[in-house]
């Protein structure tokens, strides 16, 4: 593919997304209501995943083409992008600091589950040498954390142990159980999921195109999976989450973010199994222990950010948000160093 075509699909494709998010983030928020799952769980799985798509076809195409680092990048390094996606949120919220207004148990929990996700990874770096079937057993453990994390989070829903201290900037969402509603529930998983299917195609080719465009400009694996297909894979959440705050849907928004990182953990488990030469984790290199340890620590800065809730901060945005920005954009200037 020619770049000056690489470049027109990447452009289509990208407003195909900002358009195509800001209607799945109106269909979520209905869908949430009518289902009863709420906008923390809708958010999690559902946008999450469908959000993710892209990104978990091109790290598993990759993986299968023997690009270890590319595979391994593209994950890291969007779990990273996206942590800084809600940082940008948060500048668009203009009442309080968004962490400040969207605390609580079942958000702190999401983090905790994705630094504890995103630390089984780090044990497979240290001993690649483990493998059943050329697949490492951190592989299947991701998966299995995973699921309970989503167990524990239904939980934290239905009956929390915690919950933050109340102000006049904190925004709860209201139950609604939706039973008069259900009538409709078909027509709307239909339009969701169409909805889904577009976004889903529209970052795959906005990925390729990046591919192509990062070719031509001779970037290296790490930096072409860690910077730019991570973050064109990952603007589906960008939109979604900035449209979601813009509405109020304060806790679909953090639950998009928190879920689509904890459901990109998840591509290493499916590339693991797409890597044909023994287990990926052997073919990795320092720069993706890197982006690993940045993705945590960002996610640990966010959590301090939804425990100390700081109203205000520089530029009406809380001082997690200002360390995120700040530490990411440092660390990709370290990396291509």
């Amino acid at each position: 593919m020619s770049l000056e075509l690489s470049i027109i699909i990447f452009l289509i494709a990208a407003a195909v997304i900002g358009v195509g998010g800001v209607l799945l983030t109106l269909q979520a928020e209905k869908l949430a209501k009518v289902t009863g799952l709420g906008q923390l769980l809708t958010g999690a799985i559902l946008i999450g995943a469908v959000t993710s798509l892209a990104g978990m076809v091109t790290s598993v195409t990759a993986a299968y083409e023997g690009h270890a680092s590319l595979s391994v990048s593209n994950s890291l390094g969007g779990i990273a992008v996206q942590t800084l996606f809600l940082a940008v949120a948060d500048i668009f919220y203009r009442r309080a600091n968004l962490e400040h207004a969207a605390a609580s148990e079942a958000n702190l929990l999401q983090g905790a589950i994705l630094i504890g996700l995103l630390s089984l990874p780090m044990l497979a770096m240290a001993r690649p040498d483990i493998a059943l079937f050329g697949i490492h057993p951190v592989s299947i453990l991701v998966l299995l954390a995973y699921l309970f994390g989503l167990r524990l989070m239904g939980q934290a829903r239905e009956k929390p142990m915690w919950k933050p201290r109340m102000t006049r900037e904190t925004r709860t969402e209201k139950k609604e159980k939706g039973a008069h509603q259900r009538h409709g529930l078909t027509r709307l998983l239909m339009s969701f999921t169409a909805l889904a299917v577009v976004v889903a195609v529209a970052g795959w080719a906005l990925a390729g195109a990046a591919s192509t465009i990062s070719d031509h400009a001779g970037l290296n694996e790490t930096v072409m999976g860690g910077v730019l297909t991570a973050f064109t894979t990952s603007l589906p959440e960008l939109v979604v989450a900035v449209t979601a705050v813009r509405r109020g849907a304060l806790t679909l928004a953090v639950g998009d973010i928190l879920g689509g990182n904890t459901f990109d953990v998840l591509f290493l488990t499916a590339s693991d199994i797409a890597y044909r030469n023994g287990t990926i984790y052997a073919a990795i290199t320092k720069n993706e222990i890197f982006w690993v340890a940045l993705a945590i620590l960002l996610v640990s800065i966010l959590m301090m950010g939804l425990l100390r809730r700081e109203k205000h901060g520089v530029g009406n945005i809380g001082f997690e948000s200002v360390l995120v920005l700040g530490l990411y954009f440092l660390g990709v200037i370290t990396i291509m160093l």
